[in-house]
């Protein structure tokens, strides 16, 4: 028994030491995708977990919290070209364009009384509890409320107070990415209007699902 402690203890530190390496990686890579080292790094320490829980199962019949499968680095480099410059170590090969996309959802507001109170209880939320905060005094400010709230996600206006209608979504190819800078904070058409070299590369059109009660509400 005195063994089989001893190998869950060397088990579990190299859980530690390649966590300790992931993390390392990760602040070098600074925010770079696809970076070898964090690769390696983060492949390491899934297995090093793998093997510890797999240990701890065997003899204790007890699990990790950790949800891993062991991962073969080759085979995932092969299938999924994580690896930078793929599996023969080649220069990489960026994409010269940049790809955009842009999205467009209306809705309609049932209860314009309703909206604006969703958007006081969503804007106390982001206040210090000892500071009172403004009202929301027009269907446009709740709406941005709402999704500053949910961090700019369109499904923070997933709520009762707005029903969804058409929608449409577009991905581009561009030459420049978009620069903030260039557009006066109150231009909401510039940073959306296409330039002459954009390729549209194809749109969704989105239509909201609507139960039968409501599609008979909208036949009338």
């Amino acid at each position: 028994m005195t063994d089989q402690y001893a190998e869950l203890d060397a088990a579990l530190e190299r859980v530690v030491e390649s966590a300790r390496a992931h993390l390392a990686a990760v602040k070098a890579a600074q925010g770079r995708v696809d970076d070898d080292d964090v690769w390696q790094a983060y492949v390491n320490l899934n297995n090093t977990s793998f093997a510890y829980d797999e240990q701890l199962l065997e003899a204790f019949g007890e699990v990790t919290p950790w949800d891993v499968e062991s991962i073969d680095p080759d085979e995932a480099d092969a299938r999924f070209g994580t690896a930078i410059g793929g599996l023969d170590g080649a220069a990489a090969d960026p994409y010269p364009q940049v790809v955009s996309v842009r999205q467009r959802r209306d809705y309609r507001v049932p209860s314009v009384a309703a909206l604006l109170r969703v958007a006081d209880a969503a804007r106390r939320t982001m206040v210090p509890d000892d500071e009172e905060p403004e009202t929301v005094d027009s269907v446009g400010e709740a709406v941005l409320e709402l999704l500053q709230a949910g961090d700019g996600s369109l499904s923070s206006l997933d709520v009762p107070e707005l029903e969804p209608l058409d929608g449409l979504l577009t991905v581009s190819e561009v030459k420049e990415p978009l620069d903030l800078e260039a557009f006066a904070d109150e231009d909401g058409t510039g940073p959306f209007t296409p330039g002459p070299d954009d390729q549209l590369v194809g749109r969704l059109d989105e239509h909201p699902f609507l139960g039968d009660d409501e599609e008979a509400d909208h036949a009338h």
